[in-house]
């Protein structure tokens, strides 16, 4: 047998690094056969995900189902595997299934045989994203002799699956609100007739007594539950219909059950398995590393104008996350005057569905668009050549922020993910409790640690130690710790060069124009104005780097003595006394020297 087997974790075993355990003994899978268990390459075997990602170049494969150290099992027509690798050959196409996949394939297949431990019939999976999660549910889905149910937080997530199943063949029916119980009835007819072997529904529907009372007499072999840490996240906040969803499991049915995400803390694991399974699960969990997404951190006062300038220079197709709907339309307004119309796309849950299907067609399709959008594309979402992920708003917590990145880099190519980060951002997560999910987030943008190293340690517990940088700017030397905005950077050496004070419009028209000249070179156009200068010049005034007065009632910029006035209040206060007496004493000498009477002070 491949691997060892072990106990750990909470309720079951526990996947790391290149072991894999099961809830069962040690001896349980000895002699068994055609579980798909046994193709599992050994230890010995196993290799890095960058020769994996080596491999996958070289050999031209399409299918992003990477998983973190793991020799691809090959899927050949002549090739003698299990019935799992047959499947998905036959069904989808894929070429190979890899150690974690088939381990999971396994487990589900087993429990619903009453192979194992009950506790195996109830699992949760942690896979990196873009690491063919779907395929764990959609093998077996073809080779149970009853159907499957398979639970979607979005609409979008529910409407992509249905669309890749219908181009698999898989018979699908979607159960979702606004349909009617006349659909519902008929949807259910052909589950319990056996012309449809996939059902999808989301947390809502899955409330109503109806649907449950007619799902229940199914005979549904197996539950999956996608993108599981919405359980936790959207459960006890704005989606009370997740904190049910393990009811209304229960009551359907199914013997077996499986809980899928890519990003899960330890909080967030307990609380899951707590709604889901009671407390009592078997866990499977893989690296949580991507190692071809390189992590980087950059710092602006005026996040609009350095998302302008990364969307220039970094590679396309892009994503650029936002915290709500307006700042999405906002932001693919900006990027479509640079870049065109027909380049840049927004996409939030406000919009209809044909707007939505015609939107995600576009994208799919599309070699160097932009799609600026909220976390409603965040999720599920599989576009295997995304090589960009620009957060233009600071996610919620450390597991939001990777679950965005994990759109980019699919294919297995080097793809990049940059947060956009300010002083505003670093006081409101500062402020939070240490240990709390958002502190984490504080603690990624703004440690002077490695980036990976952040999201291991938070994610899966990894040491430091243990913990190789594939690509950030830490471990490269480009980031400033801690985080400098980079437009206050710059504008401020030009504030301080000026020798006397200045209007804070005066000083709005210079630093607006240095900057236009930088930006100029990349864009070809201004896009710096004087209420983006006045939101940098309120940025430094709040660090105690410029002090804005009113003198004779016109409001001057000064910040030649900006650290004294944040460090020595008292001070300070003098030195701007001094500071007007010498510009006054200096201007009465000018009006004299021009009339020509050039008299001692004080002289009458």
């Amino acid at each position: 047998m491949a691997g060892s087997v072990r106990d750990g974790g909470v309720g079951g075993g526990i996947l790391s690094g290149m072991d894999f355990a099961s809830g069962a003994d040690d001896s349980y899978y000895e002699g068994k056969e055609n579980d798909g268990f046994d193709d599992i390459v050994g230890e010995d075997e196993f290799r890095s995900w960058k020769s994996f990602l080596d491999w996958r170049k070289e050999s031209g494969s399409f299918y992003a189902c990477a998983c973190a150290d793991a020799e691809p099992v090959f899927v050949g027509e002549e090739d003698d595997f299990g019935e799992d690798s047959v499947g998905a050959r036959n069904a989808f196409g894929v070429r190979f299934l890899f150690p974690w996949q088939r381990l999971v394939i396994a487990n589900i297949l087993d429990a619903s045989r009453s192979f194992v431990e009950p506790v195996m019939g109830r699992q949760i999976v942690i896979l990196p994203t873009g690491a063919g999660k779907s395929m764990c549910f959609l093998v077996p889905a073809i080779l149970l002799r009853g159907a499957t149910l398979v639970v979607y937080p979005l609409l979008a997530l529910m409407a992509d699956q249905k669309r890749r199943m219908d181009e698999a063949g898989i018979p699908c029916v979607v159960f979702r609100g606004g349909q009617g119980r006349g659909v519902w009835a008929e949807n259910i007819a052909a589950i319990r007739s056996g012309s449809a072997k996939v059902a999808i529904a989301n947390p809502e529907v899955l409330s109503d007594g109806f649907l449950l009372d007619g799902l229940s007499g199914c005979g549904f072999s197996h539950i999956a539950i996608d993108e599981a840490h919405c359980v936790s996240e959207w459960g006890d906040t704005f989606r009370p219909s997740y904190l049910s969803l393990g009811n209304a499991v229960a009551r359907i049915g199914a013997k077996v059950v499986t809980a899928f995400t890519a990003t899960a803390s330890p909080a967030v694991l307990a609380r899951v398995g707590e709604i889901l399974f009671g407390g009592k699960f078997h866990l499977v969990r893989g690296d949580c590393d991507r190692p071809n997404i390189r992590y980087s951190v950059r710092c602006a006062a005026v996040k609009e104008k350095l998302l302008l300038a990364l969307s220039a220079e970094m590679e396309r197709p892009m994503v650029v996350f936002c915290g709500t709907r307006a700042r999405t339309e906002m932001a693919a307004r900006l990027l479509s005057e640079i870049h065109g119309r027909n380049s840049v796309r927004f996409y939030h849950a406000g919009l209809d569905d044909s707007s939505k299907s015609e939107i995600e067609k576009w994208f799919f399709s599309c070699e160097d668009g932009i799609l600026a959008a909220t976390c409603a594309y965040g999720m599920g979402m599989d576009k295997g050549n995304i090589r960009s992920v620009i957060h233009l708003d600071v996610p919620p917590t450390l597991e939001a922020f990777c679950q965005e990145s994990g759109r980019a880099g699919r294919d297995g190519n080097p793809a990049a993910s940059v947060l956009l980060w300010n002083d505003d951002d670093g006081r409101r997560f500062r402020s939070l409790p240490v240990g709390s999910r958002g502190r984490a987030l504080w603690e990624f943008a703004c440690g002077k640690s490695c980036r990976r190293e952040a999201i291991l340690r938070y994610l899966c517990g990894t040491d430091s130690t243990e913990t190789v940088c594939s690509g950030c700017d830490v471990c490269g030397n480009a980031a400033p710790i801690p985080p400098v905005e980079e437009d206050s950077a710059r504008a401020l050496p030009l504030i301080r060069r000026r020798r006397m004070m200045l209007s804070a419009d005066g000083i709005s028209e210079i630093v607006s124009r240095s900057l236009n000249g930088l930006l100029r070179k990349t864009l070809g156009v201004n896009v710096w104005d004087d209420a983006d200068t006045k939101v940098v010049l309120a940025h430094l005034s709040a660090r105690g780097l410029v002090k804005t007065r009113r003198v004779f009632g016109k409001e001057l910029v000064d910040a030649r003595c900006g650290f004294l006035y944040a460090a020595v209040p008292r001070l300070s206060k003098a030195l701007a006394r001094f500071s007007v007496t010498r510009r006054l004493l200096r201007f009465r000498r000018q009006v004299r020297r021009a009339r020509g009477r050039r008299r001692p002070w004080g002289a009458s």
